[in-house]
């Protein structure tokens, strides 16, 4: 079933490639959306595709690449919106 997810992260999570590890993630779960840092810090992600796969994309996101310190993600569920084409780094 199609589903969406706003995912927000906090941690160490900027300046250690943070996102590139997510866009290579996504990609690899062929999932759309984008992700970007934000002001303050915290990496933001808008997600689409299956649920199953988006789940296992949170798992993998909780780890982070090895540089990465993750101490919180937060997941906002909602239907998808299908404006994604693609996985995107988003500035």
């Amino acid at each position: 079933m199609e589903s969406a997810a706003y995912i927000f992260v906090s941690g160490v999570v900027q300046g250690v490639g943070y996102r590139y590890f997510v866009l290579r993630s996504a990609r690899q779960l062929c999932l759309k959306g984008f992700v970007r840092n934000m002001y303050g810090g915290g990496v933001e992600v808008e997600v689409e595709g299956e649920r199953g796969l988006i789940e296992e994309f949170i798992k993998v996101l909780q780890v982070g690449p090895p540089a990465a310190r993750v101490t919180n993600v937060q997941v906002e569920w909602h239907n998808p919106q299908g404006e994604f084409v693609d996985f995107n780094l988003t500035f």
